[in-house]
């Protein structure tokens, strides 16, 4: 666990509670019924189970999609040589 300094905890706890000011400040200034529609949404996304491992994917690893101009070639289809005559 992080040791933090009492001066450092108390600047967390301060932007704590500034993060939730603005949260309120925001959803009070939406209409009423899609304040509703986003709390409710946020309630069915922190009520999920986490997601779990991809199902063919080895134990600790994580995927790493190819970077863009860099996805891997398709590989070349072998063509039989007719012998020479």
């Amino acid at each position: 666990m992080t040791k933090r300094s009492k001066y450092e905890q108390e600047q967390r706890k301060l932007q704590t509670v500034r993060v939730k000011e603005i949260e309120a400040a925001w959803i009070g200034s939406l209409p009423a019924d899609r304040a509703k529609a986003f709390v409710a949404a946020v309630e069915t996304a922190r009520s999920r189970p986490p997601a779990g491992p991809a199902p063919n994917m080895a134990p600790g690893t994580r995927p790493n999609p190819p970077r863009p101009g860099h996805e891997p070639k398709a590989p070349k289809e072998e063509r039989t040589r007719r012998p020479r005559d």
